[in-house]
Order: C-alpha cells, then structure tokens, then sequence
C-alpha cells in the first residue's frame, strides 16, 4: 500500500511539514556532494561523522571512526578494548542527536520518510499547531534515539533517519485520529487500485517495511543496529500514544469524507 492523503479536513497550509521535507531532501543532497551517490546515500565517513553512534553518546570522551576491515571498513571507537589513535575531527557528540534525524542512509530510505510525513505530518500539524508539532517532532525522535541507545549503549552502528520522529507522529495520529481513513495505492501483481484504508493500517505497513530494511541492512548502511533500531521505532511510537496529547491544542479538527470543489 502506498499512501497518498488522508480524510481530514486541513484548516491551515502545514508549513512547518513543508519545512521538514524540504530539510530533509536538502540535507540528503547535501550529504551525499560530499562523497556518496544519489541512489545508495551519502559515504561511510559522513555516516559516522554526522549519524548517532549509541558508543559515542553513552561514552562521552570517546569518538569513533573507520577503520578497514579486510575488503570491507568498521567503526572503531576511542577508549575500545585495543582500539589506539584518534578519530578525525567530527561535529560534537550532542549535535548528531540532529544531525542523524535529517540523514538518510538512501534515496529508499529517504523517500519512505518523505511519505509517511506528508500524509500523517500535515494532518497532526494541523491538530497541533506549528510550535507544538515541531517540538513534538523533534522530542519524539529524541526519544526514540533514546530508546536505541539504551538497548545498544555500546553499539557503534550510527542510528540516522526520521524514522524516529516519524514513529512518534504515527503514534500520535492514530491516538487523535482512531478512525481516520487514508486513500491508498493498493498494489498487486499486474494490478492497482485507490482504495481508503485504515490509518491504523498505514501505520502497521509502515513498521513491517523498516522491520524489512533493518534486517536487510538497507537502513544502516555500516551493518548492525538492528534491533536497537526496533527497540527505537516503538519508542517513538510509545512517545507519540502517550504524550500526544500533552502537545495538542483544545479543539482537535474534526475528521471527514473528502470533497471535491
């Protein structure tokens, strides 16, 4: 199922959502000019430099770099059982609790997260207001870092993406909007069709493809992290289903059938 557009009624343009797309294809294009390809991401050594390694986090005074590794390259950190020498200079440890959010590892990665946040991000911006939707955002995908880091603190596969902040929206969508409907792609082989589709669907379908990525390693681009990206996606949704409603304004828009002028 790819989604196109949900059943609410918007009262607002969804600025701040606009913002978040633009910033994140900005900083794909930006990532990968300075080595990679527009198709597999940005270069193993952006990865690490700008992506969250739980090791670096959870071990503030050391930092990681890439070593070679055979025929392939590893990350190696400071303060590592029979690790020596120092990592090149790299943004301060704090910064790529951002950074990661707005780095994909892919154009498939990248595209997926652009999707999901134009259907559901424009919907709960409208609900929340500007301010509260990018604080919820951005909250939520430190949250789900969080979550990542505290399965994997000594893990040293950098976390990247939106997914996060976009697992977070997903929970606070469907806590607002239960029986918000969504007209959908429906694919199968040699055949397609436009149907509306639970957003409680949309939303499983979304956690079944990054499930499928992480276990191709198609979303960490180094190997591993894994299963600290799992335990980060429902983090993010645990954020949105609880604190949705601590950011939302007093009237929530009502849902409704789609209209044609």
């Amino acid at each position: 199922m790819i989604p196109l557009r949900d059943t609410i009624r918007l009262e607002r343009w969804p600025l701040v959502t606009i913002a978040l797309i633009v910033g994140n294809v900005v900083a794909y294009l930006v990532a990968i000019a300075g080595g990679g390809s527009l198709i597999d991401g940005p270069s193993a050594s952006t990865v690490v430099a700008y992506g969250a390694i739980p090791h670096e986090l959870t071990h503030l005074s050391s930092h990681c770099g890439l070593a070679a590794a055979g025929f392939s390259q590893t990350v190696l950190c400071t303060g590592q059982a029979g690790v020596i020498g120092r990592a090149m200079a790299q943004p301060a440890t704090w910064e790529t609790a951002f950074t990661s959010m707005f780095l994909h590892a892919n154009v498939l990665a990248l595209a997926i997260d652009v999707l999901f946040l134009t259907v559901f991000g424009t919907t709960l911006e409208n609900a929340l207001g500007r301010l509260r939707f990018l604080a919820f955002y951005i909250v939520g995908g430190l949250a789900s870092l969080a979550v990542a880091v505290a399965v994997s603190p000594d893990s040293t596969a950098a976390m990247l993406g939106a997914s996060g902040a976009i697992a977070a929206v997903l929970g606070g969508y469907l806590v607002l909007f239960p029986q918000a409907r969504v007209l959908s792609v429906v694919l199968v082989p040699f055949f397609f069709r436009i149907a509306e589709t639970p957003a409680w669907a949309l939303a499983a379908t979304w956690v079944a493809i990054y499930v499928a990525l992480g276990a191709l390693e198609v979303t960490t681009p180094l190997g591993g992290g894994a299963t600290a990206g799992y335990y980060g996606y429902l983090g993010g949704v645990a954020f949105g289903l609880i604190a949705v409603r601590g950011f939302a304004r007093v009237r929530i828009p009502r849902y409704g059938p789609l209209r044609t002028a």
